[in-house]
C-alpha cells in the first residue's frame, strides 16, 4: 500500500533524516568515536537502555570506595612491594589524583565522574598496551608467530642458555615463561616472591618448562619491552603513537616511561626500553579519556571509524586463555572462570595497581573505566553496572 501525502520530496527527505537522528543509542548500529579534544558526546542513561538510578549506585560506589593507598605513590608502592627484597623505586613517580572514570555504550559517554583529564600513572594497564605494540609488530610481520623463539630476534645473551633459550614470544606475552636472569638490575627472583616458601625458594626453583607455568612479574614483562624495542628499532612510545594513540585521537599529554638506567644502544642512537608497569615507577602516564578511547578501539574489533589500526586476528588470539592460567591471555586479564558473574566469559580486561581498570564488554557494547577504585570493590562494582544494564 503507498501513501500519497503533498509534503514535497525535500521536506519528505529532512523528515526522514529527523526520524533516523532520533533512533536512540541501544538500536543503533553505528558507534561513536570521538574526535581529537572533542566533547565527548553524551546520551541519557534511558536512550544507551540502562536503568539511570540503579547506574547512579554504581557511580556513588566508585566515588566512595577509593583506593585506599596513600595519594603520594612514592609511599604507596614501597609499602604496597616491602616483601621484595632490594625493590625500590627506578623511574618517575607521580601524586595520584581521586576516582575518575567512564562509562561508554557504544562509544556515546553515558556516565562520568571525577577528572576525565588529569593525567595519572595506571601501573600494569600498561600491560595491555605493551601487549598491543607486539600485536603491531605482529600484523606487521616484523614478528613472524608468536610461536617463534624470541632467540631467533634477539640475539645478545639475553635469551642464552638452554632454558632461555626455549622462550617464545607467546610465553613472554602470557607470563608464562619462567625466563631467569637480571634486567635493569632487577632480579627475576626477587619480583613478587611468593607467600609461601619466600624468596630462597623462589630463587633456588626448579625452572619450569616455558609455557605450563603462569608467575606475573613484571622483570619478564619489562623484558618483552626490551626485546620488541629490538624488533621495532626504535621506541615502543613513538609506535604506540603513530600506529595508535594518534589515530584514536588521544591527548597530547600521555607520557611511557621507563627506569632511569633503562637505556640501550639501537642503531646507534640511545633509546629507553620502557617498563610495562609501575611496579618500580615508570609505565604508562595517561588520562580516563585516553584509556577510554583505546578501550573503544579494542570494543570495536580493533577499528577506529573506517580504519584498521590491529587486526581482528591478533585481538582474537590476544583474548584467548593461556594453556597456563585460564583467565589470562596475552596481558589482559579474561572472564573465563566467571569473575564477573552477571557477564558473558568474553569480556577482557586490562588492570593496575592501585584500582586501574579498563573493561571491555563485548556483550553489551560496553568499556568501563575506573581510576582508583579500591581494588578489593571492582566485582561488586561491576555487579551494580550489571544491574543497571539488565
Amino acid at each position: 500500500m503507498s501513501i500519497k501525502t503533498n509534503i514535497p520530496f525535500q521536506l519528505r527527505i529532512i523528515f526522514f533524516i529527523g526520524l533516523i537522528t532520533s533512533v536512540p543509542v541501544s538500536a543503533q548500529s553505528d558507534y561513536y568515536f570521538p574526535d581529537r579534544n572533542a566533547v565527548w558526546e553524551k546520551v541519557t542513561p534511558a536512550e544507551a537502555g540502562f536503568n539511570e538510578e540503579k547506574l547512579q549506585q554504581a557511580v556513588n560506589f566508585a566515588l566512595a570506595n577509593e583506593y585506599a593507598g596513600e595519594r603520594d605513590l612514592r609511599i604507596a608502592i614501597l609499602k604496597g612491594f616491602a616483601h621484595e627484597p632490594y625493590h625500590q623505586i627506578s623511574g618517575p613517580v607521580k601524586e595520584r589524583g581521586g576516582p575518575a572514570g567512564m562509562i561508554l555504550k557504544k562509544g556515546y559517554a553515558v556516565a562520568s565522574w571525577g577528572d576525565l583529564r588529569r593525567v595519572d600513572m595506571t601501573f600494569s594497564v600498561t600491560k595491555s598496551y605493551l601487549s598491543t605494540v607486539a600485536g603491531l609488530a605482529w600484523d606487521k610481520k616484523l614478528v613472524r608467530d608468536v610461536d617463534d623463539m624470541v632467540s631467533h630476534y634477539v640475539w645478545d645473551d639475553t635469551f642464552k642458555g638452554a632454558h632461555n633459550s626455549k622462550i617464545t614470544w607467546r610465553h613472554l606475552l602470557n607470563q608464562s615463561s619462567d625466563w631467569y636472569g637480571t634486567l635493569w638490575g632487577g632480579h627475576d627472583w626477587a619480583d613478587r616472591p611468593p607467600k609461601e616458601g619466600g624468596v630462597d625458594e623462589w630463587r633456588n626453583r626448579t625452572l619450569h618448562e616455558p609455557g605450563t607455568f603462569f608467575k606475573y612479574n613484571d622483570v619478564r614483562v619489562n623484558l618483552l619491552a626490551y626485546s620488541l624495542l629490538q624488533v621495532w628499532r626504535k621506541p615502543l612510545p613513538s609506535v604506540l603513537k603513530e600506529n595508535i594513540m594518534d589515530p584514536i585521537g588521544a591527548s597530547s599529554t600521555w607520557r611511557w616511561f621507563g627506569y632511569d638506567n633503562a637505556w640501550v644502544n639501537v642503531d646507534g642512537l640511545r633509546m629507553q626500553s620502557v617498563t610495562g608497569g609501575g611496579h618500580s615507577g615508570g609505565g604508562l602516564f595517561i588520562n580516563t579519556e585516553d584509556h577510554a578511547r583505546f578501550g573503544l578501539l579494542f570494543l570495536n574489533r580493533g577499528k577506529w571509524k573506517d580504519r584498521q589500526l590491529i587486526s581482528e586476528d591478533w585481538i582474537k588470539l590476544a583474548t584467548e586463555p593461556s594453556l597456563a592460567k585460564a583467565d589470562y591471555g596475552f596481558m589482559w586479564w579474561l572472564n573465563s572462570e566467571n569473575r564477573f558473574k552477571d557477564f558473558s566469559d568474553n569480556v577482557f580486561m586490562a588492570a593496575g595497581f592501585g584500582g586501574n581498570f579498563i573493561v571491555v564488554i563485548p556483550q553489551h557494547d560496553l568499556v568501563v573505566v575506573t581510576r582508583w577504585l579500591e581494588p578489593s570493590q571492582l566485582e561488586r562494582f561491576m555487579e551494580l553496572v550489571a544491574e543497571a544494564v539488565n
